[in-house]
């Protein structure tokens, strides 16, 4: 089987208060995780960690935690808080991955990164983005990434009960989604509070909303996205 997870921070103690994890102290956050990924993982399994696996603890205290796994395929895609996992003293630790990862798994495609891509390659043709970093907790940023029709998924431990998620859970969370279109990026929500930011993101939606309905034919959609390209470069917000 193939299983994904990442943002463990091993070794992290002000992970325990920002994302309300519920242990005591670090070391009983360490062991429950190591746990929960031996009793999910097993050692003939592939196992991919899509960053931070530890924070605060030197390259060779987190490659005894890694010791610890009994998986014996772990991939890691490197998160903002990673080791040089390629440096000679710990060589080998773990399959050492670059930033993003593109794998096919029986014709289901996928792309890996620690960090979330507001786009990614084929997603118009079902491909699903799996990701960390962001610590969303529970289910509802995967819920509503599912609602929207975008195969985005959160790998983390804090979005999925502290435990790797399997290629078949993930398979079954997206059964049944549609894909919607491309990343809506002027839908986004201004969260800076300002009443002239939030101006302009009306403003932008006031021209994207003729090139998002359906057109009668290509070439009245391609002339939409002319007028709207031209009317963007008008607008020039802050300048």
């Amino acid at each position: 089987m193939i299983w994904f997870t990442s943002d463990t921070h091993f070794g992290h103690a002000n992970v325990l208060h920002f994302t309300d994890r519920p242990f005591g102290d670090i070391a009983h956050m360490n062991r429950a995780l190591i746990n929960a990924i031996n009793e999910r993982v097993a050692p003939t399994d592939d196992l991919y960690i899509l960053g931070d696996f530890s924070y605060q603890m030197t390259v060779v205290e987190a490659a005894a935690l890694r010791s610890k796994i009994n998986c014996r395929k772990v991939h890691i895609v490197p998160g903002n808080h990673d080791k040089d996992w390629t440096h000679k003293d710990v060589a080998g630790t773990f399959i050492a991955e670059p930033p993003i990862v593109r794998i096919n798994i029986h014709g289901q495609k996928i792309v890996l990164s620690h960090y979330p891509l507001m786009e990614w390659q084929s997603m118009s043709r079902g491909s699903w983005h799996l990701h960390g970093h962001i610590h969303s907790a529970g289910s509802v940023y995967n819920e509503l990434n599912r609602k929207q029709g975008l195969m985005r998924y959160d790998v983390g431990v804090d979005a999925n009960d502290l435990a790797p998620v399997s290629l078949e859970e993930i398979r079954a969370w997206f059964e049944g989604v549609e894909f919607y279109g491309r990343a809506r990026w002027w839908e986004w929500v201004n969260g800076t509070g300002d009443p002239a930011v939030a101006e302009d993101c009306e403003a932008v939606r006031e021209l994207m909303v003729e090139v998002d309905r359906d057109h009668a034919t290509a070439q009245e959609s391609a002339e939409a996205s002319r007028r709207c390209a031209s009317a963007l470069r008008e607008l020039g917000l802050g300048r």
